[in-house]
C-alpha cells in the first residue's frame, strides 16, 4: 500500500477493539478513524469518506449489516469488511449479498486483516 495514507474506518462498540486496530493501522502507516456505533460513523461520513470500513456485525443500535444496507441504499460504495464471531454460513451469505466486500471471523490475525484491507481497496480502485 503505497502513496497517500489510506483511511480505514473502524466501527465497533468495543473500545478495546477500536484501540487495538487503531494501533495496528498506525504501525503499518494506515490512518484510522474509529467510531463506537454505526450511527456515529454514518453521521461523520460526509466529512471524509474512508477508503475502507471495518464493521463489527453485532453492535447495539445499528448492526454492521444495518450500516452496510444504509450505505448501499444511499448509493455510498465503500469497500466493507464485516468482522464477527458469528461464523454461521447463513450470516456470511446475508452479509455478502447485502454488498459486504469481505467477511472475517474473530479471532483473526493482524496479517489477515491487513491483507484483506489491501485486497478490497485495490479491487475497489479497479475500473
Amino acid at each position: 500500500m503505497s502513496g497517500a495514507r489510506l483511511l480505514v474506518a473502524v466501527v465497533d462498540d468495543e473500545e478495546s477493539v477500536r484501540t487495538s486496530l487503531r494501533r495496528l493501522f498506525r504501525a503499518f502507516e494506515l490512518e484510522a478513524a474509529t467510531f463506537a456505533s454505526g450511527q456515529e460513523f454514518l453521521d461523520a461520513l460526509p466529512s471524509r469518506p474512508p477508503d475502507c470500513v471495518v464493521l463489527d456485525l453485532q453492535m447495539p443500535g445499528l448492526s454492521g449489516l444495518d450500516v452496510q444496507r444504509l450505505l448501499a441504499a444511499g448509493g455510498v460504495r465503500l469497500p466493507t469488511i464485516i468482522i464477527t464471531a458469528d461464523d454461521a454460513p447463513e450470516t456470511r451469505e446475508r452479509c455478502l449479498s447485502a454488498g459486504t466486500t469481505a467477511y472475517l471471523c474473530k479471532p483473526f490475525d493482524d496479517g489477515t486483516l491487513l491483507a484483506t484491507i489491501a485486497r478490497v481497496v485495490e479491487a475497489a480502485a479497479e475500473p
